[in-house]
């Protein structure tokens, strides 16, 4: 995917984790946050599969981030609004119709009956329902049932709900080969457990009993789900604030780095240019001075300027390397940066290796070592530029005067001369 279709699949998680952690009531115990995430995970999976092009990508998994978020405004016509949710998300950001279209008719493929027309329509079908095929299918089934309880105030027994549920997988399918390959022989193996279920739990009393214990298995269940989700959210956050500091430290080096090459760039360009002049006016201009004596001042004046640009565009672009030696007190003190090879090119490799593996191991020593990289990549620079700006001030300003000199030394020898002509009598 693209930069920009990153940036807008991470705006559309970060927009539907809003409305689902702060809109949809916490009743809504199956369409939730936890579910919209799965359903992403199975999507990334079928897509990898298929290897879809990028904006089929993209489009199949801000779909499945969306296709519940209806439930912010209620369960009943929740993938209308949904639709309507995405759409104004994508047109806020000026997202291409073509891609608006996908994502909406993505959304309208999961409302039931399914009726998927493309593959990405199908791949958002088949990880919407991708539970029934999995190994947590019975957690999921059990939450989807108290959901519904809750909603419909519906008194279903668990026996009522069971065949139901028998019901429905036996009439659901899958539509991709993977989802017919991979999770409808395990959809199958689950209709069996729960006919065979159903047929030996005729005893009310019995049945009764296994309720309770499955409800007590499925409390602990679900408490363990709760926390699994939020280690997993916590990883998750931790993750993402360690590749934003990551992110800033590259781009405040690549940054770093361009600057400096600029600023060797600009001291090369004086140093050639300067040279050319040195070149021309000691291969050219020189022999001809003692015909023309008042050129000497301002052909000095020149090569003084040419001179001065090049030792300060030298001294800019004039490597300077440190000692290259460190202690292990200086490591334990945590004094020393690991990162800049002037600090350890002296250092014996065993030494280095062990250095670093304790700077590594320690992630407040990793990033100070970091800090300081920068911070005197930006003093180093600074001093760059301070004697770069000197060579251009030289260069330009010297340029000037001896342009000048060469300008006011030329007319005075014409003036001086045609006037010393037309004044001093013929002599024959």
């Amino acid at each position: 995917m693209t930069g920009p279709q990153s940036q807008l699949l991470f705006e559309a998680r970060e927009f539907a984790t809003e409305l689902f952690l702060n809109k949809v009531n916490k009743s809504v115990r199956y369409h939730n946050l936890e579910h919209t995430e799965r359903v992403v995970l199975a999507c990334e999976e079928l897509a990898d599969y298929y290897s879809l092009q990028p904006e089929d990508r993209v489009s199949v998994l801000i779909a499945a981030w969306f296709h519940d978020t209806g439930f912010s405004s209620g369960a009943e016509g929740h993938e209308e609004m949904s639709k309507r949710l995405a759409t104004s998300f994508l047109q806020e950001r000026n997202a291409d119709a073509s891609l608006i279209q996908k994502v909406g008719a993505c959304i309208d493929a999961t409302k039931m009956p399914q009726s998927p027309t493309t593959l990405i329509e199908q791949i958002i079908c088949d990880a919407d329902l991708f539970h029934l095929g999995s190994e947590d299918f019975k957690i999921r089934n059990e939450m989807l049932m108290r959901e519904l309880v809750e909603h419909s105030k519906e008194n279903l027994s668990k026996k009522k709900w069971r065949r139901k549920t028998i019901a429905f997988m036996e009439n659901h399918k899958y539509f991709t080969d993977y989802g017919k390959r991979k999770l409808q022989p395990v959809k199958e193996r689950h209709i069996e457990e729960l006919k065979q279920h159903d047929d030996n739990n005729n005893d009310s009393k019995k049945e009764g009993k296994k309720e309770k214990k499955e409800d007590k298995m499925l409390n602990v269940f679900t408490e363990e789900l709760k926390k699994e989700t939020e280690t997993k959210k916590r990883k998750e956050k931790d993750n993402q604030t360690e590749r934003g500091i990551s992110t800033v430290f590259r781009i405040m080096a690549s940054n770093h780095a361009n600057l400096s090459q600029m600023a060797d760039s600009k001291a090369n360009i004086m140093i050639s240019v300067n040279s050319i002049i040195l070149s021309v006016v000691v291969s050219v201009l020189i022999r001809h001075l003692d015909e023309n004596k008042y050129l000497i001042l301002p052909t000095i004046m020149l090569v003084l300027v040419c001179v001065g640009t090049i030792i300060y565009a030298v001294k800019a672009t004039r490597p300077n390397v440190s000692q290259g030696t460190f202690t292990k007190e200086d490591i334990q003190l945590k004094k020393t940066n690991l990162l800049f090879f002037g600090n350890f090119h002296s250092m014996a490799l065993p030494d280095y290796d062990w250095a670093m593996k304790e700077m590594l191991n320690d992630k407040d020593y990793l990033y100070s070592s970091m800090v300081k990289d920068l911070y005197f990549l930006g003093v180093v620079l600074a001093k760059k530029y301070k004697l770069l700006r000197i060579s251009y001030n030289i260069f330009m300003y010297g340029l000037i005067i001896a342009m000048f000199l060469y300008a006011v030394m030329i007319s005075y020898d014409a003036f001086f001369v045609k006037t010393t002509v037309e004044t001093t009598p013929f002599i024959k």
